[in-house]
């Protein structure tokens, strides 16, 4: 057997974790398929963990929490426009700036682990009137 040629990285399965989460609590009539698929993804996280050698730092957290967030508002805005309320251009172009940020904090985490070949670049489509939105994983502490 020849060796895989796509495995997701470390950020593609916390990102995807935090989508089965979501799953889990907003289609409940699946929650069990969601449990099974976020247990796997937990032993693939360990696995990475344990073999990367990764630490937990409170900037690999907020990278986390950030991924989570952007998530849950791509998750209420998409549900918000497929409901057909006002604004529907508006909420698709909500929806893609934030992805981009949901991007940008994947690309940090693998930045962090030294995964730097696995990442998504497409992380310039924040629209003007949603800079606010812009969030600096890097930043740092002046003075």
């Amino acid at each position: 057997m020849t060796e895989r040629k796509w495995v997701p990285s470390f950020s593609e399965l916390i990102d995807r974790l935090a989508i089965y989460q979501l799953k889990e609590v907003f289609i409940p009539e699946h929650k069990q398929m969601y449990i099974d698929n976020m247990l796997d993804i937990m032993e693939d996280l360990d696995r990475c963990i344990k073999e990367e050698n990764i630490e937990l730092s409170a900037e690999l957290i907020r990278a986390i929490v950030v991924i989570s967030q952007i998530n849950l508002h791509i998750w209420n805005s998409e549900s918000q426009a497929r409901r057909g309320e006002d604004q529907d251009l508006k909420l698709l172009k909500f929806t893609h700036s934030i992805n981009g940020i949901r991007n940008k904090a994947t690309n940090h985490i693998s930045r962090m682990i030294g995964q730097n070949e696995k990442q998504d670049f497409k992380t310039d489509c924040l629209a003007a009137e949603f800079s606010d939105w812009d969030i600096d994983l890097s930043a740092k502490r002046e003075g």
